[in-house]
């Protein structure tokens, strides 16, 4: 194209590469999984480990890519399930040790209705990113029930999207939280659409890319996505 130069192609194209790469992962992920999670999970860390050192688009910044080892949480078999999407209106438990009590009032919107929402982005003064909120969760967590909403990435393409915080962040995990599905980057672990389910394992949990430099900007979770229990699951801090 006019005003292009090689760089712009190759570095385009390598965005290209890295889109298909992940998709690919994710969609051996979810087969993996419906017979050996584990092994899903053993696949999904060393690919991705692999993508970060070597591939040049790689969010780690390039005089640290040789270096490189991902960490992680030991695998937790009971951080996995298959939810129902509820609709945002479904009331809500605040039952003792729920980490619900003391967040404040919740807004579900009227009537469960979808309602846009802009989350703020790192790195980026007050710039934030459109979204809606379409639903939620009830994880039953060990330490009691849990709800997290649901985001629709509004733009084109869009895609599911659910960030997280939680009581590990800024000492054993990225401060500004963490990222479970992100469908526009393919990372998305499956479902049921004729039961209206999708599966949820904290062990695919990951930073995102601001975690490993700030040149990024990443859309952070909004304060109904803050978790009181540490989630030690996923990808962790060195």
């Amino acid at each position: 194209m006019s005003g292009e130069s090689p760089g712009d192609v190759a570095a385009t194209l390598t965005l290209a590469d890295w889109r298909r790469t992940i998709g690919s992962l994710y969609a051996e992920v979810r087969r993996l999984a419906v017979t050996d999670p584990a092994a899903a999970v053993d696949h999904w860390r060393t690919v991705r480990e692999g993508l970060y050192r070597d591939h040049p688009q790689s969010p780690v910044p390039t005089d640290r890519r040789a270096a490189f080892r991902a960490h992680h949480f030991a695998h937790d078999p009971t951080l996995r399930f298959e939810l129902t999407v509820e609709p945002l209106d479904r009331p809500v438990e605040a039952s003792p040790g729920s980490g619900l009590a003391g967040i404040g009032p919740l807004d579900f919107g009227a009537g469960g209705a979808a309602t846009a929402i802009d989350l703020p982005v790192s790195g980026a003064g007050s710039a934030v990113m459109a979204f809606r909120r379409f639903g939620a969760v009830t994880i039953p967590f060990g330490e009691g029930p849990r709800r997290l909403e649901l985001y629709w990435m509004e733009g084109y393409a869009g895609g599911l999207f659910l960030p997280f915080r939680d009581a590990t962040n800024g000492a054993e995990t990225y401060g500004a939280g963490r990222y479970l599905l992100d469908a526009a980057k393919s990372a998305d672990l499956g479902g049921d659409r004729d039961a209206g389910t999708l599966i949820l394992d904290f062990n695919f949990a990951y930073q995102p890319s601001c975690a490993f430099d700030p040149k990024w900007a990443c859309p952070l979770a909004p304060p109904s996505n803050r978790l009181d229990a540490p989630i030690r699951a996923g990808e962790r801090l060195g």
